[in-house]
């Protein structure tokens, strides 16, 4: 027997023991016969690890450093609980994330809030909370934030977003950063609001955000936008007087989701190298900090705006890096059968395509749909055997669109996965890094109740965080 591919192998945290994947020294398998599938298992020390690893920055910029983590990318009040232990602050994009995180205990002074389309309930919600900031999207929505905030008789504390017109390499959809993106605004319209709003009394304008996208393959692409921010911060206060406190660089940090990752054929190389982006966050922000520092000082600003923008607090909004490769998605093989390949297509020694038919589809893997997105898949329960028969895998849905392979002939995805000879019904699989924008994205799609969510921990501790919905759920809110 060849000797398989394992490095997805992370000692302490993904194990391969007696030919079973292990996740923090749990045997998979216990938990999928414990709790059903599909499953998903989230690694307590895995998170801490993450957010420990961008807590570095501070050391490397020393200044001081706030992290934000983006509920969206995965805000189960059991996940959210684990992110404030590991001293994190949080970022979130409605009313609805708001009322979690309070919930789970975050103080207002803890909480950022993003978002193009605010409702007055939730803008009420966020100046009532007093919260660390309202990242304001349009001139139009700085004036609703004053109005509501008279009316409550508060002041709120506001960040000014600015599309920075920064080019990344990521996937369309997750570009954030250019005027054809539906997010923030001009420098123009930040200035404009600055001196319109500046002198408001239910208005603290405490800072200048952006965010440039997420998987962002590009390192230096953080040294065009600290600078932008440091440009617009220092303009800010010189011209308009405008006492900031903050600059918020947003997130975008990269996952290598290919690590180590033999594909049935060959992923478009763009897809591959989007999808295997991988660097230190210290290290980028480091050394795009000190390119940003040497352009402003080259900018022609006075030493006092120098010295007032070296004690700006820098704010950070990461998600997928801190969640993505902290959750495995296990999944039953359900079905499996053959069909014979068209002969214009077969290769040597294949005369027929493999199907195994899981329960896990895009209904809690959305992104596998929309952005073509690959979630590494072993054997969870043959982990040990060589991974070297093509298989064709789908999910469950009512859908031809879902399946695990390139349907489009665009190569974003591989024709084939690899997995041990002889998969069957009954056999367990394991999708990796499948933590952030999973389960958060999920629907009932198809009448099929969302699945469980285990937390584990050391010394081969676990958690159900999340019961598995009822049939009786799928109905809870129709009259």
């Amino acid at each position: 027997m060849n000797t398989p591919n394992k490095n997805w192998e992370i000692p302490g945290y993904l194990e391969s023991i007696d030919n079973h994947l292990h996740i923090n020294g749990i045997d998979v398998r216990k938990l999928a016969d414990e709790f059903g599938t599909p499953l998903f298992v989230y690694s307590k020390p895995r998170i801490k690890h993450n957010i420990n690893q961008l807590k570095e920055i501070q050391n490397k910029i020393n200044r001081k450093l706030k992290i934000c983590y983006a509920a969206k990318a995965m805000s189960t009040l059991g996940i959210l609980r684990v992110i404030k232990e590991c001293d994190s602050d949080l970022e979130v994009n409605s009313g609805g994330e708001l009322y979690k995180a309070l919930k789970c205990g975050f103080a207002g002074d803890q909480i950022v809030f993003n978002g193009t389309s605010k409702e007055e309930w939730e803008l009420e919600l966020a100046i009532k909370s007093e919260i660390y900031a309202i990242q304001v999207d349009s001139v139009y929505e700085l004036g609703l934030i004053d109005q509501v905030a008279k009316r409550l008789n508060k002041k709120a504390r506001v960040s000014l977003r600015i599309v920075p017109e920064i080019e990344t390499a990521t996937h369309s959809g997750l570009k954030t950063a250019l005027l054809t993106s539906k997010f923030g605004m001009l420098k123009s319209e930040v200035f404009q609001a600055a001196e319109v709003f500046g002198k408001s009394e239910n208005l603290n304008i405490c800072g200048v955000h952006l965010h440039i996208g997420s998987q962002n393959p590009d390192p230096e692409t953080f040294a065009a936008a600290l600078a932008t921010l440091f440009e617009t911060a220092a303009e800010m206060i010189q011209h308009k007087g405008t006492k900031l406190d903050h600059i918020n660089l947003g997130g975008g940090f990269p996952v290598d989701y290919l690590k180590g990752v033999e594909v049935a054929n060959t992923i478009a190389r763009a897809q591959a190298e989007l999808l295997s982006s991988c660097y230190s966050p210290s290290d980028a922000i480091h050394s795009a900090y000190k390119k940003a520092l040497s352009f402003v000082n080259d900018a022609g600003f006075s030493e006092d705006i120098i010295n007032y923008l070296n004690k700006l607090e820098l704010l950070i909004e990461p998600g997928r890096f801190i969640i993505a490769d902290a959750g495995t998605c296990l999944t039953s093989i359900r079905n499996h059968k053959s069909r014979p390949i068209d002969k214009s297509s077969q290769q040597v020694g294949h005369n027929e395509d493999l199907w195994l038919l899981t329960d896990a589809g895009f209904n809690i893997l959305l992104s596998m749909e929309t952005y073509k997105w690959y979630y590494h898949t072993i054997a969870a329960t043959k982990a040990d055997m060589s991974h070297n028969t093509r298989y064709k895998i789908a999910g469950p849905l009512c859908d031809g669109g879902d399946v695990y392979f390139d349907i489009e002939g665009e190569n974003r995805l591989p024709d084939y996965r690899l997995l041990p000879d002889g998969m069957q019904s009954g056999d367990l699989l394991a999708l990796l890094n499948c933590g952030a924008y999973s389960l958060s994205q999920a629907s009932q799609y198809n009448g099929r109740p969302l699945p469980a969510v285990v937390l584990t921990d050391d010394d081969k501790k676990y958690t159900l965080i999340r019961r598995r919905e009822t049939l009786e759920d799928l109905i809870s809110a129709d009259l």
